[in-house]
């Protein structure tokens, strides 16, 4: 008989976004895995209930010696529950180190979905949610930081980070230095707690809020992706493609070598390159 290993989902901040299905998991596992047990006890006596099974500490500095035998109860037909401090494990949490070896043993894992700051702050951003990308927290050193950010500033996709309250100001300047002043975007903090705040605005006026007064609690940072540069015009490209055909590359080939590249019709290209010779 061959166990379970089920990532579960905790609260971010208030306790009824608790599931039934997590207040089950809790008493039925026979082994939770927790970031911190005792955030995890004082979990369950909000929730009232108790952790019969075997309780173990799972974080980022044991986690690799910790997997096989987390996955040792699962094979032997164990229930092994793996649970971060807030929001879903392997997200900027520990776990990904104990699927991954389930993985390689083939053995089931599963998840409790459940609250997730990511999701929740990208949401609440105003920001465009169809496409986006996790980035974590950004690199504590200034120089890491702004190179970082550097490597960021064509994205397209919106973006989420994580930030401590003891950095958001230099971060957000840093990131208004990088993406531009005029980038929208939106700081969540305390998401789902009491003092849940979300501040909207560019990037230069989120920077000098940040510096004027102390953001406190945990906090996400939600940037709107980069514009999409402006489509080139195929009249434009024609000395790159006739270049290329008086190097010796067919010209329909180079036609689509170029229009590929730039995002524009082949035919219209193709045109405009014959007119171009024809003159």
């Amino acid at each position: 008989m061959t166990g379970s290993l089920i990532l579960a989902a905790t609260p971010i901040g208030d306790v009824e976004d608790a599931s039934p299905r997590l207040r089950r998991l809790l008493v039925e596992a026979d082994v939770v895995a927790a970031e911190d047990t005792r955030r995890l006890l004082a979990l369950a006596a909000r929730l009232d209930l108790k952790v019969p099974g075997r309780l173990v500490s799972h974080h980022e500095h044991n986690e690799s010696d910790r997997a096989d035998d987390l996955c040792d109860v699962v094979e032997g037909g164990g229930t092994v529950l793996v649970v971060s401090d807030a929001g879903m494990p392997t997200v900027s949490d520990p776990g990904f180190r104990v699927v991954q070896r389930a993985v390689e043993r083939g053995l089931r894992v599963t998840a409790a979905p459940g609250p997730s700051a990511v999701l929740t702050a990208l949401a609440l951003s105003g920001l465009p949610t169809d496409r986006f990308c996790f980035e974590g927290f950004p690199p504590r050193k200034d120089g890491d930081r702004a190179r970082t950010f550097g490597a960021l500033a064509d994205e397209r996709r919106t973006m989420v980070f994580f930030e401590s309250p003891h950095r958001i100001d230099s971060t957000l300047a840093s990131m208004a230095g990088a993406f531009g002043a005029d980038r929208p975007a939106a700081v969540c903090r305390e998401l789902t707690k009491t003092y849940e705040e979300v501040l909207r605005g560019t990037l230069g006026e989120l920077a000098e809020r940040a510096a004027a007064e102390q953001l406190r609690g945990e906090i996400c940072v939600v940037v709107a992706g980069a514009e999409a540069p402006a489509a080139a015009e195929p009249a434009d490209l024609v000395p790159e493609v006739l270049a290329l055909a008086d190097g010796g590359v067919r010209l329909k080939d180079a036609v689509a070598q170029v229009a590929v590249r730039a995002g524009v019709a082949k035919r219209d290209l193709y045109e405009a390159a014959l007119a171009a010779r024809g003159r």
